[in-house]
């Protein structure tokens, strides 16, 4: 099957190297056609150092790749998912199957990412997510990982799932492509959150207590725009959380810490050297809640620390102090 993966970062690189192994015609485009060659030439990503590209990955920065593709796979940041996909639009067919692993929400629109593509390729093709409990190092060096295809189609949500699942790398499938996409984005928020609790020098206790009630929150706005509770104990909602709040390879949560012991947000982004997803996610699920009137003290407080200045510290006491509530009926004593 030929595929493009549109995006050369980690997490597209990683992906190209699974359907390489399982026997696609794979090419592995990058908008910058020196990093393209580059990586030709090294047979290496640096995002993904110590990973040998095989041959058979044809590595390019035209877009001409993407003519007659069966599958595309957009791994682009997600402030550049639209233009990626309005420059993929004319290459695309009907029955091509169009998979977002991209992870956040679009700033002012609050659209998800297949949402987004739909609109900047004309919904022309099936749009499907693939998301979940996945460092592209470790998908890179062959460790089991497991993920879900989503996608109202059950057809297309399928096709991507044989098209990725092999020894190491297993996929479910959904339907329910707005809670896992949801549950994407807004992980990357918590992550970030649970950074600045490591670098405060807060411990244990603290991250399973912020992880925990982030996921009700995550959850809270997820039903009301839609997606299904289960997911969010799944795969692509609790699994994701708990390795994206937990790992040193996320880079929310590095930037998180280097916010924690004291570097400005430009400063902590700039020292990750990659895209801050959270960053972004933060701005859009605040505004997301505030026209949803959904309650998600942490992810405001986030965004208050993130856009505003607040501090840290003074965010942990303000949300210890919150009003006694009962954990099941979410409700306040009186």
């Amino acid at each position: 099957m030929k595929t493009t993966v549109l995006g050369s970062g980690g997490w597209g690189t990683a992906l190209a190297l699974v359907l390489c192994d399982n026997g696609h015609n794979v090419t592995l485009w990058s908008h910058s056609p020196e990093k393209a060659d580059q990586m030709a030439q090294t047979r290496e990503n640096p995002l993904l150092k110590g990973v040998p590209l095989p041959k058979t990955l044809h590595i390019t920065g035209s877009l001409d790749c993407l003519a007659g593709a069966d599958m595309v796979v957009s791994a682009a940041p997600s402030f550049a998912v639209r233009t990626t996909g309005e420059k993929a639009r004319p290459y695309l067919r009907p029955e091509t199957v169009l998979v977002t692993v991209s992870k956040g929400i679009e700033r002012e629109t609050g659209l998800r990412m297949s949402q987004i593509l739909q609109e900047a390729t004309g919904n022309i093709c099936r749009v499907a997510a693939l998301s979940g409990p996945s460092h592209a190092e470790e998908v890179g060096r062959k460790l089991p990982t497991g993920c879900v295809s989503a996608c109202p189609d059950r057809a297309a949500a399928r096709f991507v799932q044989d098209a990725f699942m092999n020894d190491y790398f297993r996929v479910y499938t959904s339907y329910d492509i707005i809670g896992v996409e949801l549950a994407a984005a807004l992980k990357n928020v918590v992550a970030l959150s649970c950074g600045i609790c490591t670098g405060l020098g807060l411990q244990d206790n603290t991250k399973a207590l912020l992880m925990t009630r982030a996921m009700a929150e995550i959850t809270r706005l997820g039903e009301q725009l839609g997606g299904t509770r289960r997911t969010f104990g799944g795969l692509a909602g609790m699994g994701d959380l708990i390795v994206t709040c937990t790992s040193l390879h996320s880079r929310n949560y590095r930037a998180g810490i280097l916010i924690g012991q004291g570097r400005t947000v430009q400063e902590a982004m700039e020292e990750v050297g990659a895209v801050v997803e959270g960053y972004y996610a933060a701005e859009s699920v605040y505004q997301l809640a505030e026209k949803e009137q959904v309650e998600m003290p942490i992810c405001r407080c986030a965004y208050e620390v993130l856009y505003h200045g607040k501090q840290a510290r003074d965010v942990v006491s303000e949300l210890m102090g919150r009003a006694k509530k009962d954990e099941l009926l979410e409700r306040t004593w009186m």
